[in-house]
């Protein structure tokens, strides 16, 4: 059912039609069905965050009009370093909440594309319970058409297409996770090196929001006073899950009995950040180490003492500077792609 305006719909919520799912009062959903979404913005998500940044040059554009789904597309203003990497980002929200508009997202953003001396693209995508999973990863599939569309047709002289990386925060860390896993089981999955001009190098899950039916130690030690704690990371997956569907669905849960071996994927080089006091750590750090046990190339840098999604939070603080210096080496361990001769 398509979402209305709360203003709307503030009438429906009736005794006889009541709030059956809440989300901070931004996402409401009523017992007939009903989905309300709030047009103010989050209380999580203040106006002090910077909007811009003395070196980073930024606009907007839409890439799928269909669809209404927009890019903001982040880069530096001056460099030397000849052509850029490119840092497709995916934003963080439960599948539910969350827009590359977003202001905490927005300054985020902008210092990644500062500090990391890149090319940064924010891609918004369909948000549940409107839209339900698998069509965020649907969506982050079209995106990466999309830029390849654009990287032979009206390739930016900032931007090396030749090293594309897929980074996603929370559930963007997910559609990272679901892109590496098509990318690697396609007909085409990377024989080797290519002279194709747009290549996928890599991907940087940022605390990546897996789930499944059994509880780990962090989830159920989790206090009930963190951000996000464990009602909410259920309601999350209730609303975003395919209909009927439990935590242990291939979209939440990358080891669960329906999901594809990723011993057979061959993926591409991947970065996985922890937070030691996210609920989702242990499932975080159990992925990274699985995918390390199955010989693939895989990174883990946990970060001790941090929340989940504390560069979000604090975009600015020295923690989040760190981060971006660990995503930095990452992708400077892949070489530039030769200029092209004049």
């Amino acid at each position: 059912m398509p979402a209305v305006s709360a203003a709307a719909c503030c009438a429906a919520a009736t005794p006889a039609n009541e709030v059956a799912e809440d989300l901070f009062g931004f996402l409401r959903v009523l017992s007939d069905g009903t989905i309300l979404r709030s047009p103010a913005d989050p209380v999580f998500c203040p106006t002090t965050f910077p909007v811009s940044h003395p070196s980073v040059e930024w606009k907007e554009a839409v890439y799928d009009k269909a669809k209404n789904l927009r890019v903001r597309m982040y880069k530096p203003a001056a460099t030397s370093a000849g052509r850029l990497p490119v840092l497709v980002h995916f934003h963080g929200g439960g599948f539910c909440l969350g827009s590359c508009t977003w202001g905490n997202v927005h300054s985020f953003c902008l210092r990644l594309a500062a500090d990391a001396g890149a090319v940064v693209l924010s891609a918004g995508y369909r948000l549940a319970p409107e839209h339900r999973l698998p069509a965020a990863f649907d969506d982050g599939a079209c995106f990466m058409r999309w830029l390849r569309e654009q990287s032979s047709v009206n390739a930016a002289e900032a931007a090396d297409f030749g090293r594309v990386f897929v980074t996603g925060d929370s559930a963007g860390g997910t559609i990272a996770h679901h892109l590496a896993v098509r990318g690697g089981s396609s007909a085409a999955a990377e024989p080797g090196e290519t002279a194709d001009p747009f290549t996928v190098r890599g991907y940087v899950l940022l605390m990546p929001f897996f789930g499944g039916v059994r509880r780990t130690p962090s989830e159920a030690e989790c206090p009930a006073e963190a951000f996000p704690n464990l009602e909410l990371v259920d309601r999350f997956w209730r609303l975003s899950l395919p209909a009927g569907a439990t935590r242990d669905h291939p979209a939440s849960n990358p080891f669960g009995p329906d999901s594809p071996d990723l011993s057979a994927v061959n993926l591409r080089p991947v970065l996985v950040v922890a937070g030691g006091l996210d609920l989702i750590r242990d499932r975080t750090v159990d992925y990274a180490e699985r995918l390390a046990a199955m010989g693939k190339p895989v990174e883990l840098a946990e970060f001790a003492g941090k929340p989940h999604g504390f560069y979000l939070h604090e975009p600015g603080s020295e923690a989040a500077g760190e981060l971006i210096q660990a995503v930095a080496r990452f992708v400077d361990g892949f070489v530039a792609a030769p200029e092209a001769a004049a």
